[in-house]
């Protein structure tokens, strides 16, 4: 049977870390923290998952008139201490499609730690720290995590009727293995996952950077963080009312669904606008 993975080039590792990060994640947090990574440290392609075996081809989906064709690879970054694997998500079995990214891990990079990064829902306004919730496989992971200002009480349980997560699936396929893993969510704010929460991407950055050692440049990232304050507290200026919903957040104390769906809907709005210039 031909394999559903293809390897370029061996990446020549021992003993390496992978983070992987969904396509489809909200607020395209996963696919922009890895992005950011792989600049800063630079990176090359090594390999991938056959998209024909576990992706529909049928019909492709357009963002901003851009085809987007689905896709399942693997980089080393040019330090070589991580694996990044970049994907979207499989439309059917899961099983066999992350015993591929476990068996490139293992037999092509000697994986000993996989981290997949993801956001969550939160009511919270913008403007508030970003948490880091982990759930971890294992107790041991549990531990190493703690020295980074993590989030070590989250409970949760699949809704019935619900499958897992991918991560969370990729996580316990991983401890069949014996390979220690965790699941990093950081929650962004209802009002910017369709668009995008740098201030999410640098919570997550940051912990690599602490953990790995890595030395990234957050200036990037510093800027955008400060873009989005200006584009929206120009929204304020604008419409003082859509400030009074924020400032309702920022205590909490939530908003009624009509609230909500007008802040979504005019912080889309001014995001789709090219920038104004700078006061």
């Amino acid at each position: 049977m031909e394999p559903v993975y293809r390897i370029y080039g061996e990446p020549g590792l021992k003993k390496s870390v992978l983070i992987a990060g969904w396509a489809e994640d909200a607020g395209h947090l996963g696919v922009q923290t890895l992005d950011y990574i792989m600049h800063d440290l630079g990176s090359r392609e090594f390999g991938e998952i056959r998209p024909e075996d576990f992706f529909t081809m049928a019909g492709v989906n357009v963002e901003d008139d851009v085809a987007v064709f689905p896709c399942s690879k693997f980089y080393v970054t040019g330090d070589r201490k991580l694996v990044i694997f970049k994907s979207s998500m499989p439309r059917g079995d899961w099983y066999r499609f992350l015993n591929a990214v476990l068996d490139i891990a293992q037999k092509h990079c000697g994986v000993k730690e996989i981290y997949t990064v993801g956001a969550m829902l939160s009511s919270a306004a913008h403007t508030m720290p970003r948490l880091l919730m982990p759930i971890v496989n294992s107790k041991p992971m549990k531990a190493e995590l703690a020295p980074f200002n993590v989030v070590d009480n989250t409970d949760y349980e699949t809704p019935i009727g619900q499958k897992p997560t991918l991560s969370s699936y990729l996580s316990w396929l991983a401890g069949q293995r014996g390979i220690n893993a965790a699941n990093l969510w950081v929650p962004v704010p209802f009002y910017l996952l369709t668009l995008d929460d740098p201030r999410a991407v640098k919570r997550l950055v940051y912990f690599f950077n602490s953990k790995f050692d890595l030395g990234i440049n957050f200036t990037a990232l510093d800027a955008e963080i400060a873009e989005q304050n200006r584009r929206i507290a120009q929204l304020f200026n604008e419409k003082p009312e859509i400030e009074g919903f924020m400032r309702k957040l920022e205590v909490g104390e939530g908003l009624d669904t009509d609230e909500a769906e007008k802040l979504t809907q005019t912080v889309a709005e001014v995001f789709r606008r090219k920038p104004g210039p700078q006061q």
